[in-house]
């Protein structure tokens, strides 16, 4: 009898489709399962990954809606940039969701950097999305605040840095390691991911991923002022045991909103929490998402008789 999780093979046996959208001179890749039509949402994955780490979420989120997970720019199979920025990562984002058929306001779900992308999209695009859920990722005060971006002006990097390149693909699955590592995720999710985050290169194998991206990151005003001044709704999901130091400042977004933002911490998960319980993780999401459309809806029937009964006064 198989130890797989009951939602390994019934996530793989979900169909999607693959496709592409160019986005500032760089081909984005993406994925999407469910049908137009449905409301809509996009997820974003974190530094160093790929679109398949949504693998075992998405398919159930589909039920409901109409899912698109990407690669960002310099990940994956998407290409990289000799420099990257927070607006244009928001480009490739909402370029996706027109791309993919999300529908009108659309929603994102940003786990780890995938957050700070999901908060360059709000701030962005904002007024056009139907909220946003930062998944294991806080903005942090300015005395703390967490700087990725440029690196190499900042550290004086040598350019042109390289991947490593294993002699087979055997030896480069072997390397694999999640960061931070976390225990309990089944060797047969470690693999997939990282047989999906491999490229067969001269004299070997490699990581998909631009291990200069970091170097020349722009990433413009402070985190905490965009999240202030985001013009959508927004929600935290935390792992219970995360060790990852951008997920410690739940309280200072719940500061910044008077203590209005929505937050659930799953039990038992860590930072990469949709390897630990992705059922819980797809319908927590499903939940949030539906409770938004619900009130949205509620919003739109009060504007309507609002506007009957001043057309009949």
């Amino acid at each position: 009898m198989s130890d797989l999780p009951f939602w390994f093979q019934r996530a793989l046996d979900v169909p999607s489709t693959s496709a592409s959208v160019a986005v500032d001179g760089a081909n984005i890749v993406y994925e999407t399962w469910g049908e137009p039509g449905r409301p809509g949402v996009v997820l974003i994955h974190g530094s160093n990954a790929h679109l398949e780490w949504w693998r075992f979420t998405a398919p159930f989120l589909a039920e409901h809606f109409r899912v698109a997970a990407l690669d960002l720019s310099g990940n994956g199979d998407s290409d990289w940039r000799p420099r990257y920025s927070g607006q244009q990562f928001a480009e490739e984002v909402w370029a996706v969701c027109e791309a993919a058929k999300l529908g009108p306001r659309p929603f994102v779900v940003g786990h780890s950097f995938g957050g700070f992308v999901a908060l360059e999209t709000g701030h962005h695009y904002g007024g056009q999305l139907g909220g946003v859920l930062f998944m294991d990722f806080t903005t942090a005060p300015p005395e703390v605040y967490l700087e990725w971006g440029m690196r190499a002006e900042r550290e004086g990097v040598q350019p042109g840095r390289k991947l490593r390149v294993y002699e087979d693909q055997a030896t480069a699955l072997g390397r694999f390691r999640l960061i931070p590592e976390q225990p309990g995720v089944h060797p047969a999710v470690l693999r997939h991911m990282a047989e999906y985050g491999l490229k067969q290169v001269d004299g070997g194998w490699t990581w998909k991923f631009d291990p200069a991206l970091f170097d020349h990151l722009e990433m413009g005003m402070d985190q905490r002022d965009k999240f202030a001044a985001m013009p959508c709704r927004s929600a935290l999901m935390l792992g219970e045991n995360s060790e990852d130091e951008g997920a410690l400042y739940a309280d200072h977004m719940a500061e910044i909103t008077g203590g209005r933002i929505p937050r659930v911490t799953l039990p038992g998960t860590y930072h990469h929490l949709m390897f630990d319980d992705p059922m819980a993780v797809s319908m927590t999401i499903s939940m949030l998402l539906q409770e938004w459309l619900r009130q949205d809806h509620e919003t739109d029937i009060r504007s309507r008789l609002d506007a009957l009964l001043d057309s009949k006064r």
